[in-house]
Order: structure tokens, then sequence, then C-alpha cells
């Protein structure tokens, strides 16, 4: 009896070390542990000499929250162009609806918490029931048909500029 109730002891021992978060005194640390300690010594360091920036007027904040507030905007119409590397100069691609969004766009949490108490997450299906990549070079841009007044969805890898407006003409590719 003494004997199974040690040898449960040593199971349950075994099995709450296995999901402790640090190291057992027995074990040797990995070397990606001592580096993130070390790491972590010399950021607190540099942090007890620095200190903080004296950020007093937030002006990027106001400037993002600005900037998400103007691409929501209704019927917001943008021009789309390319960049000619070998010309220097714009290339129209047409007009669009509101700013396109990069190919790696989820509109869902893109992982999912497998344990309330550890930081073991997965991969989440978008609605769609795809994994998006986490990068993407592509381009998802919703164009008006130049030749009516449907729009439709238009899929890129080239790398665009968008504006709220038309390009200047000096920038724009002659059609030479």
């Amino acid at each position: 009896m003494k004997k199974s109730i040690s040898v449960s002891c040593l199971i349950l021992a075994a099995v709450v070390g296995m999901g402790a978060s640090e190291p057992s005194c027995n074990s040797p640390q990995s070397s990606d542990e001592v580096q993130r300690q070390q790491q972590e010594t010399i950021l607190q360091e540099g942090t007890a000499q620095v200190g903080m920036p004296a950020i007093k007027n937030f002006r990027e904040r106001k400037l993002m929250k600005d900037i998400l507030e103007l691409r929501d905007q209704t019927g917001l119409v943008t021009y789309t162009y390319l960049f000619s590397d070998m010309r220097g100069c714009l290339v129209p691609f047409g007009n669009t609806v509101g700013y396109p969004l990069p190919y790696a766009t989820q509109f869902t949490n893109p992982e999912k918490l497998i344990f309330s108490n550890s930081s073991l997450t997965l991969p989440q299906a978008d609605p769609n029931g795809l994994f998006s990549p986490a990068s993407a070079e592509g381009t998802w841009t919703l164009m008006k048909d130049p030749h009516g007044t449907n729009t439709g969805v238009v899929y890129s890898e080239p790398r665009l500029i968008v504006m709220p407006f038309k390009a200047d003409e000096a920038s724009i590719c002659s059609r030479q």
C-alpha cells in the first residue's frame, strides 16, 4: 500500500513538474532560456537608465485615429496607381472604392488560445474556413469598372499607390 502511494506521489510530482513554466532545479536551462533572462536583465538596465520617452502631444496617435476615421467614410473614392520602376512614374491602375486590403488581412483573430493558463495558441480559420497567411504580397482592391458603373474585386501582386485624389499629371507615365 505504501509502495503504491509512493509511486502515485512520484507520478503526480512528475506531472505537476511538466506543467511548470520554470525548469526544475535538476534540469539544465536551454540556451534560449538563458538568453531570454540575459536580454531581460539588459532591457531592465536600459529602462532604468533611459526611462520612457516624454510623449506629450500624442501626435502620431491622433494621426492614426484620423486616418482610421477617414478610411471608414462611406462612398470614399480613391485612385490607384502602379509605380513604374523602369520609368520612375505612376501608371494609372483605375478608380477604386476605399483603400485596398493587403491579402494577409484577416477578419478574425488568426490564433486561438488553447489553455488559459499558458500561452499555447493554434492557428484559427477565417470565416470562410481558410487559414490566411501571416504575410503576403498581394492586394485586394474594390475597383470601379472603367466602362460602366459597376465595381468588382481585383487581386494584384504589384505594390500599389492609392490616393484620395488624382496624381499630379507630371508624375503619370506618358503613353509612349
